[in-house]
């Protein structure tokens, strides 16, 4: 399975790096490693960069957010519903096993 897999192509130019923004104001840097499109909704599989602060970038952990659209603009959001969460989260351990390690 390739890393860029449902990605736009980045040979060229790099890794898709996407800076976000926490409550506290603070910004923080992550990979897209992932990107899963269903009937309705577009999701991001990310991980942070070296360059993230306050992230622990050694735990392995993948933070899947959803794309949203609030008045034409589209943003990135936490999943709120467990169900949904759970179900994406699968489709992307799954895709991205042999990849990285990641702690159940």
């Amino acid at each position: 399975m390739s890393k860029n897999n449902n990605l736009p192509e980045t040979e060229d130019y790099g890794n898709d790096i996407v800076t976000l923004v926490d409550e506290d104001g603070n910004e923080n840097e992550f990979e897209i490693v992932d990107s899963l499109v269903t009937d309705n909704n577009e999701y991001f599989a990310l991980i942070p960069t070296e360059t993230a602060e306050n992230i622990d970038s050694d735990s392995g952990e993948l933070l899947i957010l959803k794309v949203v659209e609030d008045d034409g603009a589209e943003f990135l959001e936490p999943i709120e519903d467990d169900e949904e969460y759970e179900s994406i989260s699968e489709i992307f351990m799954e895709r991205l096993e042999d990849l990285y390690d990641f702690e159940a």
